[in-house]
């Protein structure tokens, strides 16, 4: 009997891990389709998303705030800010008193393409969670919320 409940629990675990792969390859190709016509990507919609709350708007964020609250490799993040700069919407600045950090803030340009989103994003969020309760989407919220503190314990080990 422990032998199936095992067996039985690996079998649900391969079928999570594989729906929360499709579903992020998914997120990834009709979230950018989302906001395409403003030229942005997934990976560039959540830079100025966090770029943009309000604790940020005026300071900014370093690299290393911007990677940790992302979850992203410092390469992946480089690439999307080197992207976002030349296209003028942020702008990287040193740290007085220690020039190797360097916030990134957005731009005006940047705080106007953000507000412009806005529509398709909500739009965008509508339409995934239309077969969701609101109820639904704060228990899910809860529940990868706990699977990405379990992933994140794997990832300081």
């Amino acid at each position: 009997m422990l032998h199936k409940q095992a067996t039985d629990r690996m079998d649900v675990a391969n079928r999570l891990f594989l729906r929360l792969y499709q579903a992020s390859n998914l997120l990834h190709k009709t979230g950018t389709r989302a906001v395409s016509r403003y030229g942005a990507t997934t990976q560039q919609w959540a830079v100025l998303g966090a770029l943009s709350r309000p604790a940020h708007r005026t300071r900014g964020m370093t690299v290393k705030e911007l990677v940790t609250f992302l979850m992203v490799s410092r390469q992946n993040l480089a690439a999307v800010l080197d992207r976002l700069e030349a296209a003028g919407l942020v702008a990287r600045s040193r740290i007085a008193g220690d020039g190797r950090l360097r916030h990134i803030c957005l731009t005006a340009k940047g705080a106007e393409r953000w507000l412009a989103m806005q529509d398709s994003i909500r739009g965008y969020y509508a339409d995934a969670l239309a077969e969701f309760s609101t109820e639904e989407a704060v228990q899910l919220f809860r529940l990868l919320d706990r699977l990405r503190g379990s992933l994140a314990r794997i990832d300081a080990q």
